[in-house]
This record gives structure tokens, C-alpha cells and sequence, in this order.
């Protein structure tokens, strides 16, 4: 029999992750569905170590910290987790309920869908000809920077995650040279200077240019060759080349459910962040509204939100009432709060 349930969240990164606390506020449970085989999203798939400067009340944050701490934050609402799995077939029934399955035969009867599944399947995109060097000496995520000490090292890209590595790992290599295809970078404009900064001070070397070769020695990566814009070619040698091109995003089966579909994002509307499916409701990168910014901080926003919509959906006939967690003695039984 398919488990029945109020709400079946698509996405274990951290704005699925703070949806089921926000359902949980009001007194609805949710189940959880990851591909992955663990909780975190991109933060613990491709960067669980980079530092996140912009949530609330915390100066800086480590992407893996983050999840870990809205784990704890979730922990009193025992939400179900299906991970290893993707939703591969929606059914909207003639009741207003939706019908799920997984890619492991999982079964849901729910009241209420959230897509909160990032960029969707996303994959990095590759350094051409890598593959036999790839998880070897050349990488598309930073597990243990500690590992990295008296290394020579290269990082590929412009944009925040190139950049932010850039930043945290100068003073912990022995050397590090930042390839880009053009001077214009992608990333934060703080981070751009800060970057220029390590440059001038010649802590990092700054290269523009594209990787034309990968230099070999018998069968061991020795480094990249570089063609900058004047058309000279520069051999890099390093122990390792960690490449931040971005990611190919992919919507998956979520493309073929019939929801109204807009450059590969889901458009939503700005008081419920409902889809153009009644009841299918996305959070989080995944969505797009007028003004929207692909922050945390704006999914956090998001699922408070939805939540309340979805709390209506379920009991149309009764008022949603906003209860404050510092006063609310309800809060504080769901919670576990003792006053």
C-alpha cells in the first residue's frame, strides 16, 4: 500500500530541510525523497567545507555544519527520509491528491507536493578529456582542505564557488593559481576584490585563459596547459586541479509532470510559492518569480510560506493562526520546548 501523508518533499538540501521544520511548526508531518544517498543537497555533495557567509545569526558557516544543524533544528518532527531514490511518476488524482512513485518502487498517497530539489539532478560540468584523472588529481568539489597543505594546486572557474575556495584555501597551499577564461568574474563583487587583493599581494597567481591540454608524465597528471587571450600558452604544473565550471542543470522526470516549465526553473507565485499544479508547491533554486534571488536565506522565506499554504490546503475550513516559537506553548510542545 502507498504511505499516506500530508506532504512529500522533493529535496533533502537545506530548503527542503527547513520546509519539514516549518510543516512541523504547524503540525504537519512530511516525508523526504533525495536522490542522494545522504541528506544536504549541493552543500554536502559538492562543497560540504565551503564557508557560507550570509545566513542569519551566523558569521560564517560551513555548507555541512549548515545541514547539520538544520537536522538537529528538524529533529523533533520525525520527518521520513527516502534517500537513493528520485520521484519518477506523478499522478494527480480526481480527488486533489497526488499519487508518487520512486525509482525504488516507494509509493505515496499525499495531500500536497514540495519540489525543493535545487537545480534539480544537477551534474558538474566536466574538465574536457579528464576522465582518467578524475577523483584522482582532478576534482569538481573540495572534501578535506586539509589534505591539501603543501600542495600546488589549480582552480578553475569565476564564479562563487571558484572564488570562495580561492579565499579560504590561499593560506593553506603552497601554491595556487586561479584560471579563467576572461578578467569579467561571475562571482560576488566582495569576493572578486578580496581575490584581486590575494593577486596584488602575490599570495595567488591569476591566469586568463583556456586549458588546452592536460600535461602528462607517463600516466600522472603534472598539470594543465593554459592558452591565455594573446594566444601564448602557459604549462602549469600542479599535484591537483579542482575545477568549479558550475553545474548542468537537469529537471529530470520533474520536466514531463506537466508543470508549466520556464528556462528549466518552475514559476511559482509570491504568497503560496504554489506552481501552476494546485497543491505542487517549489522552494528553494528550483523556482522563479519576479525578484527572485538564488539565495538560502530565500528558500528559508519561501517554505515559512508555503507552509502556511499548505496548512490551509489541508483545512481549508479553518483559520492558519501565526503562533510565535518564543511564546507559544503550543511551539513549545511541538518542539519539545520545556518552559
Amino acid at each position: 500500500m502507498p504511505i499516506q501523508t500530508d506532504v512529500v518533499i522533493i529535496g533533502a538540501g537545506p530548503c527542503g530541510l527547513f520546509q519539514v521544520f516549518e510543516l512541523g511548526l504547524l503540525d504537519v508531518q512530511a516525508h523526504v525523497v533525495d536522490a542522494l544517498p545522504q541528506v544536504g543537497g549541493q552543500c554536502t555533495e559538492l562543497y560540504p567545507d565551503k564557508p557560507i557567509y550570509d545566513i542569519p545569526a551566523l558569521p560564517v558557516v560551513g555548507a555541512q555544519e549548515l545541514i547539520d544543524r538544520l537536522m538537529e533544528q528538524i529533529k523533533p518532527f520525525n520527518a521520513q527520509f527516502h534517500l537513493g531514490q528520485t520521484v519518477t511518476d506523478f499522478v494527480p488524482r480526481e480527488d486533489g491528491r497526488f499519487f508518487l512513485r520512486t525509482s525504488t518502487g516507494t509509493e505515496f498517497d499525499t495531500a500536497a507536493v514540495v519540489i525543493a530539489a535545487g537545480l534539480g539532478a544537477f551534474q558538474p560540468r566536466k574538465l574536457k578529456g579528464a576522465e582518467a584523472f578524475e577523483d584522482r588529481q582532478v576534482h569538481y568539489r573540495i572534501r578535506d582542505p586539509e589534505r591539501l597543505a603543501d600542495q600546488d594546486i589549480l582552480i578553475l572557474g569565476g564564479g562563487d564557488s571558484a572564488l570562495d575556495w580561492v579565499i579560504e584555501l590561499h593560506d593553506k597551499v603552497r601554491s595556487m593559481t586561479l584560471v579563467h577564461r576572461r578578467p569579467e568574474y561571475r562571482a560576488a563583487p566582495a569576493s572578486v576584490k578580496r581575490m584581486q587583493e590575494l593577486v596584488a599581494a602575490g599570495k595567488v597567481r591569476e591566469l586568463h585563459g583556456m586549458v588546452r591540454e592536460i600535461l602528462v608524465q607517463g600516466d600522472v597528471f603534472r598539470g594543465l596547459k593554459v592558452a591565455d587571450g594573446d594566444g601564448a600558452t602557459h604549462e602549469l604544473l600542479a599535484d591537483a586541479a579542482y575545477v568549479f565550471y558550475g553545474l548542468s542543470p537537469n529537471l529530470g522526470p520533474i520536466a514531463d509532470w506537466g508543470l508549466e516549465i520556464d528556462k528549466r526553473q518552475i514559476p511559482v507565485d509570491t504568497e503560496k510559492f504554489q506552481t501552476s499544479i494546485p497543491g505542487v508547491y517549489a522552494v528553494g533554486d528550483i523556482n522563479t518569480y519576479p525578484g527572485k534571488k538564488k539565495l538560502i536565506l530565500s528558500g528559508f522565506h519561501e517554505a515559512a510560506l508555503a507552509a502556511f499554504a499548505i496548512k490551509h490546503q489541508l483545512n481549508p475550513e479553518r483559520k492558519v493562526h501565526l503562533q510565535y516559537t518564543t511564546t507559544s506553548p503550543i511551539m513549545h510542545e511541538r518542539l519539545g520546548v520545556k518552559d
